[in-house]
Order: structure tokens, then sequence, then C-alpha cells
């Protein structure tokens, strides 16, 4: 099945805390579970959190008890803020709400349950387009691959961070399928492991050719001619071309620039927050120390440790070679060039 899926209204999704020991599928059939799977990373990777909001809204309409629009239109706005507060940095969770609130405020379909039906496919759209949009990303980068390439990547951006395919992996996965020869290096991804539990995963599901390092071996492997491009995703891009991602991405950056290597972002078009000047103005979200101190339920550190666990990183703009995106690569001056392909997109 894809990551994420509305089936009778109900909303299906893997849960990836338990990859990849176990295969489970979860069903939520209220936002107030949808925003809960969110939260606790059941799903996770920006295009996924967006189509989890946009399902989580359209719940919300299907639940919605209200007898006039107005009161409608009030629960859908409650379940937006709930929803809005779950990860602060995607900044694709906010696309996808205010995406469903603007259709629900701007339609003019009088009968409500119509309405809610209206909205359901709405947010059916938001993951259908999703797919459609991975595919050309990957397409669209799949061009910087050269056969017999090493590339390095962090964190996860394969389909389970989207409905289907991929952003980062889906660039791996297009070039493999156009029968080039390529070996990823793979950071585990410290301290939440989604680049050992999920990545690795879905690269052995595809039969590409992958090696699992710890975050600290990347410098030894470019030092040593090993790598030759840096792939990653974003949760949300500057208009500058700053790139939030998860933690440990900007030492990343660093490195290839000191080694000569090209590092790519891989992000669709709604990833990109114009209303964002820079990196600075970006909430990195602080998340539970437990993820650092213990590795599913086992303690590593010192009780009572102090511990500082923020989620991502900003890599500025001058180490970021191109954009990845659905409408092409873009390139710097990126307050010019990101808003070409946004509006494009549009």
């Amino acid at each position: 099945m894809r990551t994420i899926e509305w089936d009778a209204g109900v909303v299906r999704l893997v849960d990836q805390t338990k990859l990849p020991q176990e295969y489970i599928i979860l069903e939520y059939d209220d936002y107030l579970g949808v925003g809960k799977a969110i939260k606790e990373m059941e799903i996770r990777g920006a295009p996924a959190i967006g189509a989890a909001a946009a399902f989580g809204m359209a719940l919300a309409a299907v639940k919605s008890k209200a007898g006039t629009r107005d009161e409608f239109l009030r629960d859908l706005e409650e379940a937006s803020l709930y929803l809005g507060g779950t990860r602060p940095t995607a900044v694709n969770l906010f696309w996808a709400l205010e995406r469903m609130l603007r259709r629900a405020r701007s339609s003019d379909i009088a009968d409500l349950d119509l309405l809610r039906e209206d909205l359901v496919a709405e947010a059916q759209r938001v993951a259908d387009e999703d797919v459609v949009i991975n595919k050309r990303m990957g397409a669209n980068g799949a061009a910087l691959i050269v056969d017999g390439m090493s590339i390095l990547t962090h964190c996860n951006a394969g389909a389970l961070a989207t409905v289907d395919f991929g952003t980062t992996l889906g660039v791996m996965r297009a070039a493999h399928a156009q029968g080039k020869r390529i070996h990823v290096y793979v950071d585990e991804t410290r301290p939440y492991l989604q680049g050992a539990r999920l990545t690795a995963w879905e690269l052995m599901q595809e039969g590409i050719p992958m090696t699992l390092i710890t975050d600290n071996m990347a410098g030894h492997f470019i030092s040593r001619g090993k790598v030759d491009i840096v792939l990653v995703g974003a949760d949300r891009v500057a208009a500058n071309g700053d790139v939030a991602n998860k933690i440990g991405t900007y030492s990343l950056a660093v490195l290839a620039r000191e080694n000569g290597i090209p590092f790519y972002s891989v992000v669709p078009t709604s990833t990109v927050d114009l209303q964002t000047t820079t990196g600075e103005d970006i909430p990195i979200e602080e998340r539970d120390h437990r993820e650092v101190t213990h590795v599913r339920g086992v303690p590593i550190a010192p009780e009572g440790v102090q511990v500082a666990n923020p989620a991502f990183d900003v890599t500025p703009h001058r180490y970021v070679t191109g954009i990845v995106t659905e409408e092409g690569i873009a390139y710097p001056p990126f307050e010019i060039n990101l808003r070409r392909v946004v509006e494009k997109a549009k």
C-alpha cells in the first residue's frame, strides 16, 4: 500500500516507528488520532506529513456535527490549529492545512454533506498529486546521476517520507530504473535512526546497492573519494535557499564543500516557503530527550544527564549546489530561481 491512504472514512498508514522489524498498518478515524500519528512520528517526512494533515482535515469534516456552514468552518479551524501544533518545522503541514481550509472557505457548495465529500476528494488530490510530483522530481534528479556514481544520503526521504516513490530516494529509484549503476552510502541518522531503520530497508526492498554507515563515518568516506554527490531531502526551504533538514545535514554540506562534492536537496515546491526569508526564521523542533538517552527503550546514557535534541539544522544556501523540484532544478541565485519554480508549479 501507499505510506498513507484513505479507506472508507478511515486513514490507514504504515507505522514507521516499528520498521524494519515489523510492518504494521495503523488506522485512525478522527483527526486527533492523525495528529497523534504525526506527533509521535508514526508517519514522518514533509510530504507524507502534508498528506496526513489533509486527510486529518477530511476526517474533521466527515466527523463534524455542525448544522450550519459557520459552525462547520469553526470545526475545521479547530482541527487545523490542533494539527498545526504537531510538527512546527515541516512547512508541508501548514501548506496542506491552508489548502484544505481555503477549499472549504471558498466553496460555493451549500449542502454540508456534499461539502464534506468535496473535502475528502481534495485530500485525496493532495495525496495523488504527491505521487506524480515525486516521479517528476525523480526524473529531474536522475539527470544528475552518472553511471557508476556513489551517493551519500541522510535521514529518510524515500517512499515512506512521501505518499509513494520518494524525493531523494525517488531520484535513486529513477536512476536505478534507467540502468545506471549506483551505490548509496546511508547515514544511520542519530538519534532516531531513520537512515538505518527506513532508508536502508527501502533501498534493500528496491535492490539498490547500499552501505549503512554511522553519521560520524561520513567524513572518512568523503575524504577517501568514495562519495561523488550528496543528496538529501528537506522539511523547509527558505526563500534564499537555506535548507532545514534532519539534524546532521549541515555537517554533510560543509564536508561536501570542503571536498569539492556537489550537494543537492530534493524537494517538492510545496516545501519551498517563500514567506520565510532565511533559515534563521525557521522554527526548529526540540524533541523528547529520551530519543538521545535511549535506543528502542534501552538506556545508553547516565540517568539525569543534560540533553539537547534539536530535530533539524539549517544548511546555509552558500553550501547548496542546487535544489531539485518537480519543475526543474533551481540553482543560485535562489531568491530568483526558487520563486520561478514555485510560480511555475502554481
